[in-house]
C-alpha cells in the first residue's frame, strides 16, 4: 500500500495513475482481478485499493471499494475534495460509492474493455478524466483473454 504521507501533484492525472496501477498489479500478483485504484486528497494518497473478489471471496470488493474500505472513516469534507483514481472505469455499484461520498473528480486509467457509469457521474457533476492509458488497456485485455469466465462472473454476466 501507498504510504498515505506521500505529497504528489494532485492535478497530474498520470502520476495518480501509477498508484493504481501499481495496485491492480499486485492484485493480479495474487490471482485476482488487475484493477486498482487510489483515493488521493490534498496532494497525498489516502489509500490504494485493489479488486479482492477472488482473494477474499467477496462480492463487493471491487478497487474503488477497496481504497474506500482502506481509507477508513474519513470526515465527509475529505471527499469532497478527493479524487477516485482506477485503472478501469467504475461500474455501477463503484460509480454509486463517488456519488455517495461525492467525491468530485474521477481520474480512469481506461474504458475500453469495459464502459461504466461514466455518464451518471458526469450528469451529477462529476469530472471526468479518462487517460486511455495502454498499459491499463493491455492488462485488462490480456486478463480478458486468460479469464474470461472471472472477468464474466466479475461485471455480472450470465455464465
Amino acid at each position: 500500500m501507498t504510504n498515505p504521507r506521500d505529497t504528489l501533484d494532485a492535478q497530474d492525472p498520470t502520476l495518480l495513475l501509477s498508484h493504481a496501477v501499481a495496485a491492480a498489479r499486485q492484485g493480479r500478483a495474487e490471482g485476482g482481478i488487475p484493477i486498482g485504484a487510489a483515493l488521493v486528497a490534498d496532494g497525498r494518497v489516502v489509500a490504494t485499493g485493489y479488486n479482492k473478489r477472488v482473494q477474499m471471496g467477496s462480492a463487493i470488493r471491487h478497487g474503488e471499494t477497496d481504497a474506500l474500505e482502506n481509507a477508513g472513516r474519513q470526515p465527509a469534507s475529505v471527499y469532497a475534495r478527493s479524487t477516485m483514481v482506477t485503472t478501469l472505469s467504475p461500474c455501477d455499484m463503484c460509480t454509486g460509492a463517488i456519488l455517495l461520498y461525492k467525491i468530485p473528480r474521477v481520474v480512469i486509467g481506461e474504458n475500453r474493455t469495459f464502459l461504466g457509469g461514466e455518464d451518471l457521474l458526469r450528469s451529477r457533476g462529476v469530472e471526468i478524466i479518462v487517460l486511455d492509458d495502454a498499459e491499463c488497456v493491455a492488462m485488462m485485455e490480456e486478463f480478458i483473454a486468460a479469464q474470461p469466465q472471472l472477468w464474466n462472473e466479475d461485471i455480472g454476466e450470465p455464465d
